[in-house]
């Protein structure tokens, strides 16, 4: 689980007094959204704070690859997703995060976006 609150002790060793009030609304985290490959694309809407409305892919298997030789983008579609360093679950099944190495028409593809909080996804072609 991940701690959504400030550490304890400063970055000298001491210890920070104890917090004074509760949590906001706003300091809550909230699920990781997991981006999974899949014919049909769905996005989901989430209001943030001061109305920011962000537009995080639920599924895809549409990516936005650019070639580093030519400097040129072309929309393809994702076969698979071959290797993910976030977790390695995460191959068997499908889910997109960024630094994921996904399988293109045109070939392999390094994930350069964040799809749970973009709404795309950006990846670089790789040798």
């Amino acid at each position: 689980m991940i701690a959504q609150h400030r550490s304890k002790r400063k970055a000298t060793g001491g210890r920070y007094h104890k917090m004074f009030r509760k949590k906001k609304l706003c300091e809550n985290g909230r699920e990781a959204i997991l981006t999974k490959l899949s014919d049909k694309t769905k996005i989901n809407e989430i209001r943030t704070r001061s109305g920011i409305i962000k537009r995080p892919i639920l599924t895809t298997n549409i990516a936005n690859v650019a070639d580093p030789k030519t400097g040129k983008f072309t929309k393809t579609t994702i076969k698979t997703v071959v290797e993910n360093k976030a977790n390695r679950h995460y191959v068997r099944r499908n889910i997109i995060t960024k630094n994921a190495v996904i399988m293109t028409e045109i070939g392999k593809a390094r994930v350069t976006s964040r799809p749970g909080q973009d709404g795309m996804i950006n990846a670089v072609l790789i040798d």
